[in-house]
């Protein structure tokens, strides 16, 4: 990975990062001034609550993202160190899938004239669930990698004793 592509996106990760800081201190902040609506409406504190935890699991990933992009640059990134970063980038996108399954129940009994928009919220966290899937199909492949890596240091170490 060039130097180039890891200042850019090490760029992208602290404006998306500080993005999320603001948003969930501006959550924080309103639901500690508690200006919920009268009128019957949603309530917003549970919605805020969610959108804080939502945000605090693309923080992790993000966090995860930028330890794995260090590993790479160094070159020790096929190793079993790099498997935490992957495992809880997995957990991230559970957990950010649960929320959203959470924020999507709580919005559904305002949809019962229209159900399609809880039905559209569902297949979201279904598709959130499938990145997870894709990084784990990842992780595997990073697996194979790193018992290549292992495997091919073996052999240089067998050739090295034999000359």
């Amino acid at each position: 990975m060039g130097k180039l592509a890891v200042l850019a996106l090490r760029a992208v990760l602290v404006v998306v990062l500080t993005g999320t800081v603001f948003v969930q201190a501006s959550m924080v902040w309103a639901l500690v001034s508690g200006s919920d609506p009268e009128d019957g409406s949603l309530p917003l504190t549970p919605l805020r609550v969610i959108t804080i935890l939502g945000i605090g699991t693309a923080q992790v990933a993000l966090v995860c993202i930028w330890r794995l992009v260090t590993m790479v640059r160094r070159g020790t990134v096929f190793s079993h160190a790099a498997f935490q970063y992957v495992d809880v980038i997995i957990g991230a996108i559970v957990a950010a899938a649960l929320v959203w399954f959470a924020a999507t129940a709580l919005n559904a009994p305002g949809q019962r004239d229209d159900p399609g928009v809880t039905l559209i919220m569902g297949g979201i966290g279904v598709a959130i669930l499938g990145v997870a899937l894709i990084v784990l199909v990842l992780r595997m492949l990073l697996a194979q990698a790193v018992a290549r890596d292992v495997e091919a240091a073996q052999m240089q170490a067998e050739l090295d004793e034999v000359i």
